[in-house]
């Protein structure tokens, strides 16, 4: 969910009381704000069959433009629990880091909700619907994983991707003396 007002406006992330995410996207794009809300399909079982249904990427969590000094409209909000920040100070999400996940999102590959990695090595996408985003490689359960992550959240996205399609970041060999770089595929 995406809405389009003013976009020289940092992201900052607002966490919310979870299932409420909607909600507080809702009630903020009534007052004007810019907000995204990645959601992705997953399955859910009720006691006499299975569903495919939306849900939040990042549970509890969701982004939205706006000025940090007049910030006080958005703590009104009901269901918000706080912006994302350090000592009461809201802290801004990397645009990069948001593009990377609306990239996901509207390309169609299944994507789902993946622990924060820290550590790991960073690939580049070459071709396909995802070309140009940048993430952290890893191998999960003899799938190939591309994890895009969230660095001020702690959260992270994982979406299937061929190892022929990614080829290790350039700025990684700056940091390695023999210039190769170890990925996992």
């Amino acid at each position: 969910m995406t809405n389009s007002i003013n976009s020289d406006l940092p992201w900052f992330a607002l966490q919310v009381r979870t299932q409420r995410e909607g909600h507080v996207a809702d009630h903020l794009i009534g007052k004007g704000y810019e907000l995204f809300l990645p959601v992705c399909t997953c399955r859910k079982r009720w006691s006499d069959r299975i569903k495919k249904v939306e849900v939040p990427l990042f549970p509890g969590y969701l982004f939205c433009r706006f000025d940090p000094n007049d910030r006080l409209p958005i703590l009104k909000t009901p269901w918000l629990l706080q912006i994302v920040g350090f000592n009461h100070i809201p802290a801004a999400v990397d645009n990069d880091e948001i593009n990377a996940i609306k990239k996901l999102v509207s390309s169609g590959v299944l994507t789902e909700p993946w622990p924060f990695v820290g550590v790991g090595d960073k690939v580049r996408i070459d071709s396909g619907p995802l070309r140009g985003v940048v993430g952290i490689l890893t191998e999960f359960r003899g799938n190939h994983r591309l994890v895009v992550s969230i660095t001020l959240l702690q959260r992270s996205v994982a979406v299937e991707i061929d190892s022929a399609l990614v080829s290790p970041e350039r700025s990684m060999q700056a940091n390695r003396a023999d210039g190769l770089i170890p990925v996992a595929i």
